[in-house]
């Protein structure tokens, strides 16, 4: 056995993905879901979305709940983390990857777009990640990813209370990283650019010329980094951009 890999991939383990019934979120839960662990989604509205992902995931022989929360909220983190508990077991895999993307102008931010950015995207990792961690302590294993963005980094296309609150997703990952690095406890963040989704696909600012190697990325394209991260036990406290070299380290 090489140390710090999982050799069986992630059996045994049980996965929950906030906002994971549509985008990155759901490619996300499917390729844990094929990488051998049982899966739980968190949604806030879309239950025809989050259904159609559930059946993909019970096809590839997983278990998998769905459980409605607005993890921007305490008491709902605190019940979905207690739901899939009820349903799966402990959380073992933890993708904070509920947001918002609201674009504004620097003429039409509003400070409710402010604050709608801060707690969807950076209060409910947050909160999300609080009420998992105990179950992770006590077993000394987790692995926990979190979803920011390349705005974080340059800016990007939606506005400044996005970039802010996906920067400070940075931060959070690395606090945390520091803290649990000696628990058996991972933490990490992706920073996407641009991925083929809804969510860019209706905003105007968003073009494939904006991305160096000329395209949106592919959902699989950041799923296949989250399943690394989930498998890996010597990566923590770090940044993983995928973004067709939008920001370069």
């Amino acid at each position: 056995m090489t140390i710090g890999t999982n050799p069986q991939g992630l059996e045994g383990k049980v996965a929950l993905v906030t906002g994971g019934s549509r985008g990155i979120g759901c490619a996300i839960s499917i390729a844990l879901a094929k990488a051998g662990a049982s899966i739980a989604i968190g949604f806030r509205t879309n239950r025809d979305a989050a259904e159609v992902a559930k059946r993909q995931i019970e096809a590839l022989g997983r278990r998998c709940a769905i459980i409605p929360a607005d993890v921007s909220r305490p008491e709902d983190a605190s019940r979905l983390a207690k739901e899939v508990e009820r349903s799966l077991g402990e959380v073992d895999v933890l993708v904070n990857n509920a947001g918002v993307a609201t674009p504004r102008t620097l003429d039409t931010l509003a400070e409710e777009d402010w604050h709608e950015a801060i707690a969807v995207n950076l209060t409910s990792v947050f909160l999300v990640t609080q009420a998992i961690l105990p179950a992770m302590r006590r077993g000394r294993w987790g692995r926990i990813i979190n979803l920011s963005s390349a705005a974080a980094q340059v800016g990007g296309v939606v506005g400044p209370h996005y970039a802010a609150s996906k920067a400070g997703i940075l931060g959070l990952t690395r606090g945390y990283a520091s803290w649990l690095a000696r628990e058996g406890i991972t933490v990490n963040a992706i920073a996407p650019a641009l991925i083929q989704t809804d969510m860019v696909s209706s905003n105007p600012r968003a073009r494939p010329d904006l991305i160096p190697v000329g395209r949106f990325g592919e959902v699989e394209e950041v799923a296949s980094v989250a399943v690394m991260l989930a498998c890996n036990a010597y990566i923590t406290g770090q940044t993983i951009n995928v973004n067709g070299g939008v920001y370069m380290t």
